[in-house]
């Protein structure tokens, strides 16, 4: 049961303190889950994390989910679930009462623009630490080169792209063994 509540309150504080959905979470869970409580590696967490923004629904939901069935089980999966949407539901509920009395309040829409700005910022230091763990060879600096070109310069679907990036890196990475057997 402590362990339940453990996991419950982690992800609660994962959720509580996210904002800008699941991008900006990463940073938060690799503290949390990797460096304070050795729930997941940083690898593991990086597979659970691009597993959950190719399954439907929110990445921080599958996040949670994974990590929690990792640790716990099917019981795990669901605290980790419950804990990371808590908050949310929470702070939505009390917002979604006052929205209107306070949205047009130019304090309060200087300081969602901050925030706004705070999550591009977050978003952008997930993206550096996951570079860093992934562009680990020149395959993979070619593959994200490829995607990289195709979401930004092509209306592409994103689903298209990640199933072609993980095409792209099941036909390249036996090359990569076969090459190195040489």
């Amino acid at each position: 049961m402590k362990q339940l509540l453990e996991l419950f309150l982690t992800f609660a504080k994962v959720g509580v303190t996210t904002f800008g959905g699941g991008y900006a979470m990463l940073p938060i869970l690799q503290r949390e889950v990797v460096e304070k409580k050795n729930w997941a590696t940083e690898e593991e967490l990086m597979d659970y994390y691009a597993i959950g923004q190719c399954t439907p629904g929110i990445i921080a939901v599958n996040t949670a989910t994974f990590i929690g069935y990792r640790y716990m089980g099917i019981l795990g999966g669901t605290i980790a679930t419950l804990g990371v949407v808590f908050p949310s539901i929470i702070i939505i509920t009390i917002i979604a009462m006052f929205l209107n009395n306070f949205a047009e309040i130019e304090l309060v829409q200087h300081a969602l623009a901050g925030v706004r700005i705070c999550v591009c910022a977050l978003i952008f230091d997930s993206v550096i630490k996951l570079g860093k763990k992934s562009l680990i060879d020149n395959r993979c600096i070619i593959i994200f080169l490829v995607v990289l070109g195709l979401a930004v310069l092509t209306p592409v679907s994103p689903i298209i792209i990640i199933v072609l990036a993980g095409a792209a890196g099941c036909l390249l990475k036996p090359e990569a063994k076969k090459g190195g057997a040489k």
